[in-house]
This record gives structure tokens, C-alpha cells and sequence, in this order.
């Protein structure tokens, strides 16, 4: 028999080394996705803190309005509060009767507890917004 006509069998399949180049590659894409995706669940999670900053706000104004300053007596905005998730603990800061600064400060334990690039957000009487951490919080 000639030994051009033998039948060679052809090999199928990954061998382990491809296989587990393939498997770091991946990991490797999955942790750098998932760091991304736990940054925009934080920014997505702001917008609760931000929201209900300005509910606040809207509230203290309307009591400026009907009883002459935002800390009266007849006036019905509870602070501190949770907001509506309890990510964030909203705080007055400074209340007088014609000023006011609003906090909303992440709760210990809580998925923004780790939110370095906006740890606080602030919103004056004034409509001033501001933040701690240096990022794009407002």
C-alpha cells in the first residue's frame, strides 16, 4: 500500500492551552466590564439623592412662602429623612429663617457608601448645588 493513500486521522477540538487563553482573555474583559458597570449604577443611583434634594428644596420654599421662613414652626419638612431607596440620609446642614443648606450624605453599608467621586451632594436656598469628591455630580 502506497503511503499516500493512508488514512491520516485529523485531530478536532481546542487543546487546554487555547482553551485557557481564551478564559483569561475573558476574565480579563469581564472585570474591566464590571468596573465599569458598578461606576453608572452609582452615577444612576445619584439621581435618587439629587431628586430628592430638590422635593426638599420645593417643600422648604413653599413653607418660606405661606408661614415667612423656611424653619417655622407650622412648617411640615422632617429632616433628617431617608431617601425613597434609603441609599442616601437627607440633612439640613444650616436652617435659619431665610437660609438653608440640604445634604445628602450616602447611609453607611449601602451600595453608594463606596461612591468616591460624589460623597456628598449639597443644594443651598439659593439653588447653589455643589458636591465633595471632584466628579460630575449635579
Amino acid at each position: 500500500m502506497p503511503m499516500n493513500n493512508l488514512n491520516i486521522a485529523r485531530q478536532r477540538g481546542f487543546s487546554l492551552i487555547e482553551l485557557l487563553v481564551v478564559g483569561v482573555i475573558l476574565t480579563i474583559i469581564g472585570a474591566i466590564a464590571m468596573g465599569y458597570y458598578g461606576d453608572n449604577v452609582r452615577a444612576s443611583n445619584r439621581t435618587e439623592a439629587r431628586a430628592t434634594l430638590t422635593e426638599v428644596a420645593a417643600s422648604l420654599e413653599k413653607c418660606r412662602s405661606l408661614y415667612g421662613a423656611y424653619n417655622a414652626g407650622n412648617c411640615n419638612v422632617v429632616l433628617p429623612q431617608a431617601s425613597d431607596t434609603n441609599y442616601y440620609s437627607i440633612a439640613a446642614t444650616a436652617m435659619g429663617a431665610t437660609t438653608f443648606t440640604l445634604t445628602a450624605t450616602p447611609v453607611a453599608g449601602g451600595p453608594q457608601a463606596d461612591d468616591s467621586d460624589c460623597a456628598t451632594l449639597t443644594l443651598s436656598n439659593t439653588g447653589v448645588k455643589g458636591a465633595t469628591g471632584g466628579g460630575d455630580c449635579w
